[in-house]
């Protein structure tokens, strides 16, 4: 009876890690990913210490140096490789960015900052517009620079505040809200008109795009940046306000 519920908590241990993995942005398995790693790792070390392994580890790790080495040398084969192949023929080119489900991407921005959306992955980035961090993408930062960012923005543009706390909720869950200490922020509004230029840019459709791709465009997105479903409302009003926009609503 033990052996079975053993088996029982095991299955619905993977069941539960299986749909956490579908559910969670990829940012944010990264990083629980690289937490799990680090402190593994610590663990590890820990343990040989304790049981007077670790010259093992070392012995193993200093056999497995040269190997190392030769992989990185051949790694840094690999882009002259890709161009051989691709003067060869042998390789075809990738898929244009704004074809349907050929790397389809939105973009929205403001006086701080130019966030990104794929439509497949639903992976956001930004690049920073302003200020100490200008010219870095979000994604090269860690969340102490963030976290100094959106205390600056929240000061300055609250919409530029607004997209990085969905960025913020996106990829590091609540961890930074437990970090600072802070609850929902209060809602904030589009403001001000919307260029046909914009509303396509944040549906991430063409200037001549119809009503059905308009439309399918918009369903995408609020799957993905509803406030039900992890997203924002401050998102899902833009994404609302280019649909109605380019349909003449």
């Amino acid at each position: 009876m033990g052996r079975i519920l053993i088996l029982v908590a095991v299955v619905a241990g993977l069941f539960l890690l299986v749909r956490w993995f579908v559910r969670t942005p990829p940012q944010q398995v990264r990083f629980w990913l690289k937490k799990l790693a680090l402190w593994g790792g610590i663990g590890t070390l820990v343990a040989l210490a304790a049981t007077g392994r670790l010259p093992w580890l070392f012995a193993v790790i200093s056999a497995a140096i040269p190997a190392i080495v030769r992989v990185v040398n051949l790694l840094r084969l690999v882009p002259m490789l890709r161009q051989l192949a691709a003067s060869l023929g042998l390789r075809s080119a990738p898929a244009a960015a704004g074809t349907a489900g050929g790397g389809q991407s939105s973009s929205i921005r403001t006086r701080f900052v130019e966030m990104s959306l794929d439509h497949h992955s639903g992976a956001m980035d930004g690049l920073v517009l302003e200020g100490a961090y200008q010219g870095r993408r979000l994604s090269e930062l860690g969340l102490d620079p963030l976290l100094e960012l959106l205390a600056r923005w929240r000061a300055e543009d609250a919409q530029s505040a607004a997209v990085l706390e969905a960025y913020l909720d996106r990829t590091q869950g609540d961890v930074w809200r437990a970090k600072v200490g802070a609850g929902q922020a209060p809602l904030v509004e589009p403001s001000g008109p919307m260029s046909r230029e914009e509303a396509a840019a944040v549906l991430g459709v063409g200037p001549a795009a119809g009503e059905e791709e308009i439309r399918a465009a918009h369903r995408r997105l609020m799957q993905k940046l509803h406030p039900d479903r992890g997203g924002s409302n401050y998102l899902a009003a833009k994404i609302n306000q280019a649909k109605d926009l380019l349909l003449g609503h």
